[in-house]
């Protein structure tokens, strides 16, 4: 009896352990668990901690409550100028309500993720396809994330889940096209920059024939003035000189003076003999008053 006892006892224990270990319910801080009784949902546990399911009865299951990534299939767009393109972007998303996440994906993160390769494809092909290829490419700096997430919307909160970003990891050209698209390119560019190297020069040349002009009218307003200054002198030189020697004793005293620095001018070095022939204007004045 005793043996059966204990038996019985050691296998009560057991079952009680059991059925305790599996009404407990842990629940971490990146994860939801959603309490289901015969597959329909009772209870969502949001919170982090422990919390109590019926043993046996009721099921736990757990869905990702952090961010999560999608890493879409590099694919081919064509822009509005009709030039292919190859397209390797990311989705950053999360689940935000894990009740309908559950409902309409069956919590399945693998068809979460196939509505959201459908979702993005079809964004990034409608954005690109209003779009020529330079707006494509220069775009890459956020202009097109913004518009792909536009796009998007707020359809994929049907589901239970937010995409929060769209990034593109490559954006390039199809490597059959490449080179010659390149080229194109360059091409263009080295066109824009002949036409900018001709307006400047052209900006220039316009410059400096303004500046000539310019300095021109400055140098010849100088010589007008500088000749003026100059006629003035010589005007008032005469003048001074017609009221200094205006008389006869004046003038003859001028002359005398010239007729005086003259000989000096011709006397130099050693040379201090003046030879002066009778006629000479200098000897006169000299003989005239001595």
């Amino acid at each position: 009896m005793k043996t059966v006892k204990r038996i019985v006892f050691w296998g009560l224990l057991f079952c009680l352990i059991v059925a305790g270990g599996n009404a407990v319910v842990v629940t971490g801080e990146n994860e939801y668990k959603l309490i289901r009784q015969f597959g329909r949902i009772e209870t969502v546990i949001n919170s982090a901690g422990l919390s109590f399911k019926l043993p046996f009865i009721q099921s736990a299951d757990t869905l990702p409550k952090e961010l999560l990534i999608y890493d879409l299939a590099p694919s081919d767009v064509i822009t509005a100028d009709k030039k292919t393109m190859l397209c390797d972007s990311y989705a950053l998303w999360r689940i935000t309500d894990p009740l309908t996440f559950a409902q309409t994906l069956n919590g399945s993160v693998a068809n979460a993720e196939r509505r959201i390769d459908t979702a993005v494809y079809n964004a990034i092909k409608n954005v690109i396809s209003s779009m020529n290829q330079n707006e494509v490419i220069s775009g890459r700096d956020g202009e097109l994330s913004q518009a792909i997430m536009a796009h998007i919307g707020s359809n994929m909160s049907q589901y239970g889940l937010t995409v929060l970003s769209v990034e593109t990891k490559r954006l390039d050209l199809p490597a059959d096209n490449k080179s010659a698209v390149y080229e194109r390119m360059i091409s263009e560019r080295d066109k824009i920059a002949a036409t900018f190297e001709a307006e400047g020069q052209a900006e220039a040349k316009v410059i400096q024939n303004t500046t000539d002009r310019e300095i021109a009218i400055q140098i010849s307003d100088a010589e007008a003035k500088a000749a003026a200054i100059t006629a003035e002198g010589e005007a008032e030189y005469m003048r001074i000189l017609a009221e200094a020697y205006g008389s006869p004793e004046k003038a003859e005293f001028y002359g005398f003076m010239r007729a005086l620095e003259a000989a000096k001018a011709s006397l130099t070095g050693n040379q201090n003999i003046l030879v002066l022939p009778a006629d000479s204007p200098i000897a006169e004045i000299i003989l005239h008053h001595s």
